[in-house]
C-alpha cells in the first residue's frame, strides 16, 4: 500500500512537489490535477506525477495528502469543490504565502476530521533569479535546504502537524514554525513590499514627460528593481496586498520614512551620511546573500534522532481514519 499524494496546480510548485517526491515512487502515488491540460500533461511528462485527473473529484476522493498549488485567490473556490470528495483523515497542504486570511476563508469549509496545514516553502537559492512560474521552471531540488512555512487553524489534529513536518523533510527542506499573524507580517516585509516597491518605481518613471528616451537606457539596475513584476502568477494579485493591508500599510509606511531620510541626506549635501548609509546596507545585503545560500539559520544544538524515510512513510498513514481526540 502506497501514499496517494494529490496536486493540485501543476506549475513551478506543484511540479518541484511532485518532481521532489519522485524519488519515493515505490511508496508514494502522485496524482495531479490543473485548470490547463496543457500544464497538466508537461507535468506528468516530465514525471512530476504518474496521472494527471480531469476532475478534482477523481483526483482527491482516495488521497492521504493533497497539495494545493493554486493562486492565493483560486484557494477558497478550490477547497469548496473538493471538500465533499475529501476522504476522512486527509490532510490539505498550501502554500500561499498569506496565513490569517486563509484560514478565515476555509475554517467553514471542510467535513469534520479533514485537516488544513498552511505549507509555504521557501526556495533553494540556486533558483531565487528564476522569475518564470511554469510548469518548464520545476525543479527536482526547488525546496532544497530550505525552510516550509508552517502554520495550523486552531484544533488540528497532531498527526496532520507531524505528516506536514515529514513531507517537509522528503521533499529535502526543514519546518519553520510560526504563528499566522507574525508570518504574515514577515511576508509583508520580504516578499510583498519588494512588489510593489518595483511597481512604484516603474509607475514614477513611466509618468514623467522624458520616459520615452529613459526607457532606451535602461539597464541592470533597472532590470534588477522590477524584475519580481514578472513573477505575479495570478489574475488578481491585488489579493495578496489587500487580504494583508495591515502588514502592507505598516511597511510601506517604513519605507517611505527609509526614502525620505535618504531625499534630506541628498538634498542637503550630506555625503557622509549617505556613504555611511550605503556601505552599511552593502554589508548587510552581503551578510544575507552568504547566510542565504547556506541555509544554517540556527545556532548549533543538540538534535533529536531523525526519523528515517521508512519511518515517515510510516507516519504519513498514521492519520488515517481512526477515532481520537483532537489536539488544543
Amino acid at each position: 500500500m502506497t501514499v496517494q499524494v494529490t496536486i493540485i496546480g501543476l506549475g513551478q510548485l506543484g511540479a518541484s512537489f511532485g518532481l521532489a517526491l519522485g524519488e519515493y515512487k515505490d511508496q508514494i502515488t502522485r496524482f495531479g490535477v490543473d485548470t490547463d491540460p496543457v500544464q497538466a500533461q508537461k507535468a506528468q511528462k516530465m514525471g512530476a506525477v504518474e496521472k494527471v485527473h480531469p476532475r478534482y473529484s477523481d483526483a482527491v476522493k482516495d488521497a492521504d495528502v493533497v497539495i494545493l498549488a493554486v493562486p492565493l485567490d483560486e484557494v477558497e473556490d478550490t477547497v469548496k469543490s473538493i471538500a465533499p470528495d475529501l476522504r476522512e483523515g486527509s490532510v490539505i497542504l498550501d502554500t500561499s504565502p498569506l496565513k490569517v486570511a486563509v484560514f478565515e476563508l476555509i475554517k467553514t469549509l471542510l467535513p469534520e476530521d479533514r485537516y488544513f496545514v498552511s505549507f509555504m516553502p521557501t526556495l533553494n537559492p540556486a533558483y531565487l533569479h528564476e522569475t518564470e512560474t511554469g510548469t518548464d521552471s520545476a525543479h527536482v531540488d526547488l525546496f532544497k535546504n530550505g525552510l516550509v512555512v508552517t502554520a495550523c487553524p486552531p484544533n488540528t489534529h497532531a498527526d496532520a502537524v507531524r505528516l506536514a513536518d515529514d513531507l517537509a523533510h522528503l521533499i529535502g527542506a526543514r519546518p519553520f514554525y510560526v504563528d499566522p499573524y507574525e508570518s504574515d507580517g514577515l511576508m509583508a516585509a520580504v516578499d510583498l513590499l519588494p512588489r510593489l516597491t518595483s511597481a512604484a518605481l516603474l509607475n514614477a518613471l513611466s509618468n514623467q514627460p522624458g520616459w520615452r528616451e529613459a526607457e532606451k537606457l535602461t539597464g541592470r539596475a533597472f532590470y534588477s528593481s522590477t524584475v519580481t513584476l514578472l513573477q505575479e502568477d495570478s489574475s488578481k494579485p491585488d489579493v495578496l496586498y489587500i487580504y494583508n493591508r495591515e502588514n502592507v500599510v505598516r511597511v510601506l509606511d517604513n519605507l517611505i520614512a527609509s526614502l525620505t531620510s535618504i531625499r534630506d541626506a541628498i538634498a542637503e549635501g550630506n555625503s557622509e551620511s549617505l556613504a555611511k548609509l550605503l556601505k552599511k546596507m552593502h554589508s548587510l545585503r552581503d551578510e544575507w546573500w552568504k547566510q542565504r545560500q547556506l541555509g544554517n539559520w540556527e545556532k548549533k544544538v543538540e538534535q533529536p534522532e531523525i526519523p528515517s524515510a521508512g519511518e515517515r512513510f510510516g507516519r504519513l498513514f498514521g492519520i488515517r481514519p481512526r477515532k481520537g481526540k483532537k489536539n488544543d
